[in-house]
């Protein structure tokens, strides 16, 4: 609804209404499936394989949109793989740490599955799409977090993860990237720049205020003095439709969503299954809070979406996905015992 106009056309709204449509079914298909063949070595290796193989074809096919070279064109619609990426990661990376979070603790486990994680950030990075690389980076942190990582490997990671900072700031940010971050450290330094998206859209987030300005008729949006507010900014936009009240409430329901997929986890079969929903817990959390802080300007401007509400299909396809195997878990989750009578609570406790 934050995408519909009352003054404009409505294309993104018309559009994302197909994908809804798609999505949702989706969702119910897959969650009746069985993903225990993601527990095989060679299935998972295999998809991981495909993913590099789409990703390293984006170079040579993809559509140069805005500077970046990350989608297909397919005509009626693209397709940008580094969306399933994300998700195939998860899956890989439950796979791998199922097994080994007793040995977990050896470095020599963190660095091979820093390879699988760092492999997949490369090919995102240069496409350029720093937004989906912070996510893929997120994504296999707090799934080392999850699987039980030593505190003096956790400083030895802060102390590399500097080192690779300063390496792409001297040797890959474009200059383009570099003056975000600069702009994010001082953001009124150049409001009519660099420091123009990030200045409109705080304007957007404070002039929703209490109840907002209604749906349809956010001025910051819809007269374009914020950019792609339906995608890398749809959260300001949606703050200034609805205001206050209106965030608290989204903000309520993405923590139900985060809190159930956290129950599903605690109660998986097995390591697998517990690693995996935990990983898309923290996949779409990475996702909420990069977004939402660029939109507030507590993180520079990185260009990704909002899980749910921001515009396109293979974001919405993929999130929905995601979520239709983590019911397919559900159902095969373990049972949580409980007391016969008040003596055996008494009891136990």
């Amino acid at each position: 609804m934050t995408m519909r106009s009352f003054t404009i056309e409505n294309a993104f709204f018309d559009k994302q209404l197909i994908w809804i449509v798609l999505s949702i079914p989706l969702f119910f298909i897959v969650s009746f499936g069985d993903y225990s063949f993601l527990r095989r070595t060679r299935v998972i290796v295999g998809l991981y394989v495909l993913t590099l193989a789409f990703l390293l074809l984006i170079f040579v096919f993809g559509a140069i949109v805005k500077g970046s070279q990350n989608r297909f064109d397919l005509g009626l619609f693209a397709v940008q793989p580094s969306d399933p990426a994300k998700l195939l990661l998860v899956a890989l990376l439950a796979k791998y740490f199922a097994r080994r979070h007793i040995e977990i603790a050896h470095i020599r486990h963190i660095l091979v599955s820093g390879a699988y994680a760092f492999a997949l950030f490369v090919l995102v990075f240069l496409q350029p799409d720093f937004g989906s690389g912070i996510i893929i980076a997120s994504i296999w942190l707090g799934m080392v977090l999850v699987a039980g990582i030593s505190w003096k490997h956790l400083a030895i990671l802060g102390i590399t993860a500097a080192v690779v900072f300063a390496a792409l700031w001297t040797f890959a940010l474009h200059p383009y990237q570099k003056q975000r971050v600069m702009t994010f450290i001082h953001p009124l330094a150049d409001i009519r720049g660099a420091g123009y998206n990030a200045y409109q859209s705080m304007i957007a987030v404070g002039s929703g205020e209490v109840i907002g300005k209604g749906v349809g008729y956010g001025t910051q949006s819809k007269l374009q003095f914020l950019p792609e507010y339906q995608t890398d900014f749809i959260f300001a936009a949606y703050a200034e439709e609805w205001g206050f009240v209106g965030v608290v409430l989204f903000l309520g329901l993405f923590t139900i969503v985060i809190v159930r997929i956290l129950l599903i986890a605690a109660h998986g079969r097995d390591n697998f299954d517990t690693l995996f929903a935990a990983g898309i817990a923290i996949y779409l959390a990475a996702q909420f809070m990069v977004h939402v802080g660029m939109n507030i300007g507590l993180m520079p401007i990185t260009g990704t979406t909002l899980p749910f509400m921001s515009y396109g299909g293979s974001h919405l396809l993929t999130e929905f996905l995601a979520l239709g195997m983590l019911m397919s878990l559900r159902r095969n989750a373990r049972p949580v015992p409980v007391a016969r009578d008040q003596t055996e609570l008494i009891g136990t406790v």
